[in-house]
C-alpha cells in the first residue's frame, strides 16, 4: 500500500496520536514507507501493536504521555516542527465508556480539544485531520448518514465523538484551524486486539474452536471498512487539503456503502473458515448502542477523488 502522492510525504513532520491502535499503527506503517518523519503519542506499552510487532516503532520518533496533558502536546508540535498532525487517540470501547464515562470524555473531548488549541497556537502546523465516526450522528432513522445529517450523541461514547467533531468544527469556524473531520464506520484488519469487537473476537472463537459471540441481537447493522484504506483516505485527506484550502473545515464520510448485519458477518467469516458447526451464540444484551448505522461516501468521491483499494 502506498500514498497517492508519495513526494508530499517525504521529510514531512507527522505526529499521530493514538499510534499504538488499530487505525494508528497501519497508518504510522504507510507514512514511514512514503518517506514521512513520524512523531507517535503513546500512553501506555502495547507490546502485541502491529507498531511494535513489526518494528514500525523503531523507525519513529516515540513520545510517553497523553492527550490529556495540553503542554506535553504543545511541545511536540513545537520541537518536533510538526507539519501535519492525525489525532487518532480515543477510548472506542462503546462498553467502556457506558462503565466508565468520565475517562472516555477526557480522552476523547479533552483530549482534542488540546490537540486543537496546540495546532492553533504553532505556526508550522499545515493541516489536522481528526477522527471522529459515525457514532457522532447518534441514531436516526433516515440512512444512510449524509455528512449533513445532524450530529445527536446520545450515549457516552457517542456523545463525546459528537463533541470532537463539534469541537473540530468550531476551531475552523472561529480561528481559521486548517482542520478536517473523518468519520468512519467500523474498522476491521490485522492487529485488532479489542477482541470484544465483532470480527476480531469472532475469528478467536473459531481459532480456539469456541463458538462465536454475538452481543446484540445479530440484527444490528454496521459499516465495515479494511483498516488499509482508512490509512490511505487519511493520507488522502492530508494531501488535498494542502493543496485546496477549501477543504478546510469539512467533513467526510469513508465508506464500502454496503452495510452488514452482525450475525451476517459472524456467518461468512465461519464459512470462511469452514467452521460452520460453530453456532454463534446470541447473547442479545447491547445496551446503549445504535441498532442500524451506515454511511453515505458520496462526497469523499466527488470532492476528494477517493475510492477503495481493496
Amino acid at each position: 500500500m502506498s500514498s497517492s502522492n508519495h513526494s508530499f510525504w517525504v521529510d514531512r513532520n507527522v505526529f499521530v496520536t493514538g499510534c499504538t491502535g488499530l487505525m494508528g499503527s497501519w497508518l504510522c506503517a504507510a507514512l514511514i514507507r512514503s518517506g514521512a518523519n513520524v512523531v507517535g503519542l503513546i500512553r501506555d506499552s502495547v507490546p502485541r501493536s502491529r507498531l511494535v510487532e513489526d518494528c514500525v516503532i523503531d523507525r519513529i520518533n516515540v513520545v510517553w504521555g497523553q492527550v490529556e496533558d495540553f503542554h506535553l502536546l504543545e511541545r511536540c508540535l513545537n520541537e518536533y516542527e510538526v507539519q501535519t498532525c492525525f489525532h487518532l487517540a480515543a477510548q472506542t470501547i462503546v462498553g467502556t465508556a457506558n462503565a466508565n464515562p468520565l475517562s472516555t470524555f477526557d480522552a476523547n473531548i479533552k483530549g482534542t480539544w488540546n490537540l486543537l488549541e496546540a495546532s492553533r497556537r504553532d505556526p508550522n502546523v499545515r493541516e489536522v485531520i481528526v477522527a471522529s465516526s459515525d457514532k457522532a450522528y447518534g441514531e436516526h432513522s433516515q440512512l444512510p448518514y449524509t455528512e449533513e445529517t445532524p450530529l445527536k450523541g446520545r450515549h457516552p461514547y457517542d456523545v463525546s465523538k459528537s463533541c470532537a467533531d463539534l469541537l473540530a468544527q468550531a476551531f475552523f469556524e472561529t480561528y481559521q484551524l486548517p482542520v478536517c473531520i473523518t468519520r468512519f464506520g467500523n474498522l476491521f484488519g490485522g492487529g485488532d486486539l479489542n477482541f470484544n469487537r465483532l470480527i476480531p473476537g469472532t475469528i478467536r472463537s473459531v481459532l480456539r474452536g469456541e463458538a462465536p459471540i454475538v452481543r446484540s441481537d445479530g440484527e444490528f447493522t454496521r459499516d465495515y471498512i479494511y483498516v488499509e484504506d482508512a490509512a490511505l483516505a487519511y493520507m488522502l485527506l492530508a494531501e488535498k487539503m494542502s493543496a485546496q484550502p477549501s477543504l478546510h473545515g469539512e467533513a467526510f464520510n469513508f465508506s464500502y456503502e454496503q452495510p452488514q448485519k452482525a450475525l451476517g458477518v459472524v456467518e461468512a467469516i465461519l464459512s470462511m473458515c469452514h467452521k460452520p458447526d460453530l453456532t454463534p451464540v446470541i447473547l442479545n444484551n447491547s445496551k446503549n448502542e445504535i441498532s442500524h448505522q451506515f454511511l453515505n461516501s458520496k462526497k469523499a468521491r466527488q470532492m476528494l477523488g477517493w475510492k477503495p483499494q481493496f
